[in-house]
Protein backbone atom coordinates (compact mmCIF):
# COMPACT_ATOMS: atom_id res chain seq x y z
CA UNK A 1 0.00 0.00 0.00
CA UNK A 2 1.31 3.84 -0.60
CA UNK A 3 -0.50 7.17 0.34
CA UNK A 4 -1.50 8.39 3.35
CA UNK A 5 -3.12 6.16 6.18
CA UNK A 6 -5.94 6.78 7.71
CA UNK A 7 -5.37 8.13 11.20
CA UNK A 8 -2.95 10.46 12.10
CA UNK A 9 -1.84 12.51 15.78
CA UNK A 10 -2.17 16.42 16.18
CA UNK A 11 -2.14 18.23 19.75
CA UNK A 12 -2.67 15.43 21.98
CA UNK A 13 -5.32 13.14 20.01
CA UNK A 14 -5.56 10.23 17.69
CA UNK A 15 -7.81 10.92 15.06
CA UNK A 16 -8.55 10.20 11.27
CA UNK A 17 -6.21 12.45 8.47
CA UNK A 18 -9.40 13.54 7.00
CA UNK A 19 -10.75 15.03 9.96
CA UNK A 20 -7.24 16.85 11.22
CA UNK A 21 -7.33 20.83 10.92
CA UNK A 22 -5.40 23.33 12.24
CA UNK A 23 -5.72 27.14 12.50
CA UNK A 24 -5.20 29.43 9.09
CA UNK A 25 -3.39 31.00 11.78
CA UNK A 26 -0.43 28.57 12.80
CA UNK A 27 3.16 30.27 11.70
CA UNK A 28 4.04 27.35 9.56
CA UNK A 29 1.15 28.33 7.18
CA UNK A 30 1.84 32.20 7.09
CA UNK A 31 5.20 32.10 7.01
CA UNK A 32 7.00 27.87 7.28
CA UNK A 33 7.71 28.40 10.60
CA UNK A 34 8.59 24.70 11.98
CA UNK A 35 10.29 21.54 11.62
CA UNK A 36 9.93 18.18 10.46
CA UNK A 37 11.83 14.88 10.43
CA UNK A 38 10.78 11.96 8.03
CA UNK A 39 11.48 8.58 9.93
CA UNK A 40 11.61 5.36 7.88
CA UNK A 41 9.02 2.22 9.04
CA UNK A 42 10.53 -1.06 8.15
CA UNK A 43 8.19 -4.11 9.42
CA UNK A 44 6.48 -1.74 11.52
CA UNK A 45 9.72 -0.61 13.17
CA UNK A 46 11.13 3.00 13.07
CA UNK A 47 14.30 3.02 11.61
CA UNK A 48 16.97 4.86 13.13
CA UNK A 49 14.48 6.92 15.43
CA UNK A 50 16.62 8.02 17.98
CA UNK A 51 19.12 9.79 15.37
CA UNK A 52 15.69 11.61 13.89
CA UNK A 53 14.31 12.37 17.20
CA UNK A 54 17.55 14.22 17.92
CA UNK A 55 18.01 15.72 14.65
CA UNK A 56 14.61 17.06 15.46
CA UNK A 57 15.72 18.49 18.40
CA UNK A 58 18.63 20.44 17.04
CA UNK A 59 16.64 21.55 14.37
CA UNK A 60 14.30 23.33 17.03
CA UNK A 61 17.19 24.30 19.19
CA UNK A 62 18.26 26.16 15.91
CA UNK A 63 15.09 28.22 15.43
CA UNK A 64 14.87 28.59 19.24
CA UNK A 65 12.01 26.71 20.31
CA UNK A 66 12.82 24.02 22.93
CA UNK A 67 11.59 20.44 22.57
CA UNK A 68 7.77 20.39 23.10
CA UNK A 69 7.64 16.52 24.41
CA UNK A 70 10.46 13.80 25.26
CA UNK A 71 11.90 11.62 22.90
CA UNK A 72 10.26 8.80 24.97
CA UNK A 73 7.04 10.50 24.22
CA UNK A 74 7.53 11.24 20.73
CA UNK A 75 8.53 7.00 20.32
CA UNK A 76 4.84 6.60 21.88
CA UNK A 77 3.49 8.57 19.47
CA UNK A 78 5.12 6.63 16.57
CA UNK A 79 4.57 3.52 17.88
CA UNK A 80 1.19 4.26 18.22
CA UNK A 81 0.39 5.64 14.63
CA UNK A 82 1.82 2.35 13.48
CA UNK A 83 -0.35 0.54 14.96
CA UNK A 84 -3.21 1.87 14.72
CA UNK A 85 -2.70 2.22 10.89
CA UNK A 86 -1.33 -1.39 10.79
CA UNK A 87 1.69 0.23 9.05
CA UNK A 88 4.65 -2.29 7.55
CA UNK A 89 6.59 -0.20 5.17
CA UNK A 90 6.22 2.86 6.02
CA UNK A 91 6.83 6.63 6.19
CA UNK A 92 6.53 8.74 9.36
CA UNK A 93 6.13 12.14 9.13
CA UNK A 94 6.33 14.38 12.32
CA UNK A 95 6.09 18.19 11.89
CA UNK A 96 6.56 20.96 14.87
CA UNK A 97 5.23 24.46 14.41
CA UNK A 98 5.78 27.25 16.62
CA UNK A 99 2.26 27.69 16.55
CA UNK A 100 -0.70 30.11 16.37
CA UNK A 101 -1.36 33.67 17.23
CA UNK A 102 -4.13 35.83 16.59
CA UNK A 103 -2.05 38.30 14.33
CA UNK A 104 0.78 38.05 11.98
CA UNK A 105 4.12 39.29 13.49
CA UNK A 106 7.21 38.16 11.99
CA UNK A 107 9.08 38.42 15.23
CA UNK A 108 7.01 35.67 17.34
CA UNK A 109 5.66 36.09 20.90
CA UNK A 110 6.25 34.19 23.98
CA UNK A 111 4.27 31.53 25.29
CA UNK A 112 2.97 30.28 21.77
CA UNK A 113 1.98 26.59 22.20
CA UNK A 114 3.21 24.34 19.37
CA UNK A 115 1.32 22.35 16.85
CA UNK A 116 2.17 18.82 17.09
CA UNK A 117 1.66 16.75 14.02
CA UNK A 118 2.56 13.65 12.69
CA UNK A 119 0.99 10.72 10.45
CA UNK A 120 2.05 7.40 7.85
CA UNK A 121 2.44 7.19 4.67
CA UNK A 122 2.27 3.88 3.18
CA UNK A 123 5.77 2.55 0.91
CA UNK A 124 5.44 0.35 -2.28
CA UNK A 125 8.27 -1.62 -2.40
CA UNK A 126 10.98 -0.02 -5.05
CA UNK A 127 10.70 -1.17 -8.73
CA UNK A 128 13.52 -3.53 -9.23
CA UNK A 129 14.25 -1.54 -12.61
CA UNK A 130 15.44 1.37 -10.39
CA UNK A 131 17.95 -0.94 -8.67
CA UNK A 132 19.09 -2.77 -11.34
CA UNK A 133 19.25 0.30 -13.97
CA UNK A 134 19.49 3.66 -11.62
CA UNK A 135 18.56 6.71 -12.12
CA UNK A 136 19.30 10.03 -14.04
CA UNK A 137 19.38 13.62 -12.07
CA UNK A 138 20.17 16.65 -13.29
CA UNK A 139 22.39 19.58 -12.02
CA UNK A 140 21.00 22.88 -11.02
CA UNK A 141 22.11 26.01 -9.05
CA UNK A 142 21.15 25.68 -5.63
CA UNK A 143 19.34 28.80 -4.37
CA UNK A 144 17.51 27.72 -1.07
CA UNK A 145 18.47 29.91 1.93
CA UNK A 146 21.81 29.77 4.12
CA UNK A 147 20.34 27.48 7.03
CA UNK A 148 19.77 24.07 4.86
CA UNK A 149 21.40 22.07 8.63
CA UNK A 150 17.76 23.17 10.14
CA UNK A 151 14.84 20.86 8.81
CA UNK A 152 12.69 23.41 8.25
CA UNK A 153 8.89 23.26 6.06
CA UNK A 154 9.74 26.23 4.31
CA UNK A 155 10.75 24.13 1.46
CA UNK A 156 9.87 26.40 -1.69
CA UNK A 157 13.27 26.53 -3.26
CA UNK A 158 13.42 22.61 -3.42
CA UNK A 159 10.41 21.99 -4.67
CA UNK A 160 11.08 24.57 -7.91
CA UNK A 161 14.62 22.40 -8.38
CA UNK A 162 12.66 18.97 -8.02
CA UNK A 163 10.37 20.14 -10.48
CA UNK A 164 12.59 21.43 -12.28
CA UNK A 165 14.45 17.65 -11.93
CA UNK A 166 10.95 16.50 -12.91
CA UNK A 167 10.20 18.03 -16.17
CA UNK A 168 13.61 17.01 -17.62
CA UNK A 169 12.76 13.15 -17.21
CA UNK A 170 15.43 12.91 -13.91
CA UNK A 171 14.40 11.27 -11.02
CA UNK A 172 16.30 13.96 -8.38
CA UNK A 173 18.12 17.36 -9.01
CA UNK A 174 21.47 17.58 -7.62
CA UNK A 175 22.23 20.68 -6.31
CA UNK A 176 25.94 23.22 -7.17
CA UNK A 177 26.94 26.12 -4.94
CA UNK A 178 29.92 28.06 -6.17
CA UNK A 179 30.66 25.00 -7.90
CA UNK A 180 30.73 22.46 -5.36
CA UNK A 181 28.37 19.97 -4.72
CA UNK A 182 25.62 20.51 -2.13
CA UNK A 183 23.27 17.75 -1.90
CA UNK A 184 19.55 16.77 -3.99
CA UNK A 185 16.40 18.31 -3.21
CA UNK A 186 15.75 15.67 -0.85
CA UNK A 187 18.58 13.69 -0.80
CA UNK A 188 22.52 12.97 0.57
CA UNK A 189 24.77 12.85 -2.56
CA UNK A 190 27.71 10.37 -2.39
CA UNK A 191 29.87 9.82 -5.07
CA UNK A 192 32.92 6.88 -5.83
CA UNK A 193 36.14 7.08 -6.82
CA UNK A 194 39.15 5.03 -6.76
CA UNK A 195 37.13 2.76 -4.19
CA UNK A 196 36.38 5.48 -2.02
CA UNK A 197 33.31 7.03 -0.98
CA UNK A 198 33.35 11.13 -0.83
CA UNK A 199 30.65 13.41 0.43
CA UNK A 200 30.65 16.93 0.94
CA UNK A 201 31.11 17.73 4.84
CA UNK A 202 28.11 18.67 6.99
CA UNK A 203 27.73 22.77 7.96
CA UNK A 204 25.02 25.24 7.10
CA UNK A 205 24.94 24.51 3.79
CA UNK A 206 23.56 20.83 4.09
CA UNK A 207 21.62 18.92 6.20
CA UNK A 208 22.73 16.12 8.12
CA UNK A 209 21.88 12.92 6.91
CA UNK A 210 20.94 10.29 8.59
CA UNK A 211 21.07 7.64 5.94
CA UNK A 212 23.80 9.35 5.14
CA UNK A 213 24.90 8.18 8.88
CA UNK A 214 24.06 4.54 7.84
CA UNK A 215 26.18 4.34 4.68
CA UNK A 216 29.32 6.01 6.78
CA UNK A 217 28.85 2.95 9.59
CA UNK A 218 28.51 0.24 6.52
CA UNK A 219 31.39 1.96 5.35
CA UNK A 220 33.55 1.18 8.18
CA UNK A 221 31.99 -2.58 8.68
CA UNK A 222 32.64 -3.01 4.86
CA UNK A 223 35.90 -1.31 5.19
CA UNK A 224 35.57 0.85 2.37
CA UNK A 225 37.05 4.14 2.92
CA UNK A 226 34.43 6.78 3.41
CA UNK A 227 35.80 10.64 3.12
CA UNK A 228 33.70 13.44 3.82
CA UNK A 229 35.19 16.02 2.21
CA UNK A 230 34.65 19.18 -0.40
CA UNK A 231 33.38 18.10 -3.95
CA UNK A 232 34.18 20.04 -6.71
CA UNK A 233 31.18 19.76 -10.33
CA UNK A 234 34.19 17.99 -12.26
CA UNK A 235 34.97 15.66 -9.32
CA UNK A 236 30.82 14.92 -9.71
CA UNK A 237 31.10 14.53 -13.51
CA UNK A 238 33.88 12.38 -13.53
CA UNK A 239 32.73 10.28 -10.74
CA UNK A 240 32.61 5.98 -11.07
CA UNK A 241 29.20 6.12 -9.28
CA UNK A 242 26.83 8.66 -7.63
CA UNK A 243 24.28 7.65 -4.89
CA UNK A 244 21.26 9.47 -3.74
CA UNK A 245 21.05 8.34 0.23
CA UNK A 246 17.61 9.21 1.64
CA UNK A 247 15.23 7.84 4.53
CA UNK A 248 12.00 7.05 2.29
CA UNK A 249 13.89 4.97 -0.24
CA UNK A 250 17.17 4.25 1.29
CA UNK A 251 20.11 4.19 -1.65
CA UNK A 252 19.36 4.57 -5.18
CA UNK A 253 22.11 4.65 -7.97
CA UNK A 254 22.67 7.62 -9.89
CA UNK A 255 23.65 6.35 -13.96
CA UNK A 256 22.70 9.11 -15.56
CA UNK A 257 23.90 13.14 -14.97
CA UNK A 258 22.46 15.76 -17.26
CA UNK A 259 22.27 13.08 -19.82
CA UNK A 260 25.95 12.09 -19.78
CA UNK A 261 26.70 8.20 -18.44
CA UNK A 262 27.98 7.92 -14.60
CA UNK A 263 30.45 5.51 -15.44
CA UNK A 264 29.94 2.49 -16.84
CA UNK A 265 25.89 4.07 -17.21
CA UNK A 266 25.43 0.81 -15.05
CA UNK A 267 24.57 0.86 -11.19
CA UNK A 268 28.58 0.01 -9.98
CA UNK A 269 30.14 -2.76 -7.58
CA UNK A 270 30.18 -0.34 -4.60
CA UNK A 271 26.68 0.48 -4.43
CA UNK A 272 25.61 -3.44 -4.76
CA UNK A 273 27.80 -4.32 -1.75
CA UNK A 274 26.34 -1.13 -0.14
CA UNK A 275 22.47 -2.08 -0.76
CA UNK A 276 23.43 -5.56 0.41
CA UNK A 277 24.75 -4.16 3.59
CA UNK A 278 21.90 -1.81 3.83
CA UNK A 279 19.31 -4.50 3.54
CA UNK A 280 21.41 -6.63 5.83
CA UNK A 281 21.31 -4.25 8.91
CA UNK A 282 17.45 -3.02 8.28
CA UNK A 283 16.82 -6.73 9.05
CA UNK A 284 19.28 -7.12 11.92
CA UNK A 285 17.24 -4.51 13.55
CA UNK A 286 14.16 -6.10 13.11
CA UNK A 287 12.24 -6.92 16.59
CA UNK A 288 15.02 -4.81 18.66
CA UNK A 289 13.71 -1.58 20.06
CA UNK A 290 13.67 1.30 18.22
CA UNK A 291 14.93 3.83 21.22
Amino acid sequence: MSGPLGVCYLNGAFLPLAEARVSPLDRAFLFGDAVYEVVPVYSSRPFRLAQHLARLDRSLGEIRMPPPLPRAHWAQICQELISRNAASDASLYIQVTRGAEFDRNHAWPEGLTPTLFAYCTGVAPLPRSLLDQGVAAVTAPDIRWARRDIKSTSLLANILLKKLGLDAGAYETIMMENGELTEGCSTTVHIVKGGCIYTPPNGHHILPGTTREVVTELAERLRVRNESQPIAAARLRDADEIWLAFSTRGLLPVTTLDGARVGTGRPGPLFKQMLAAFTDYVRELAGTPAL
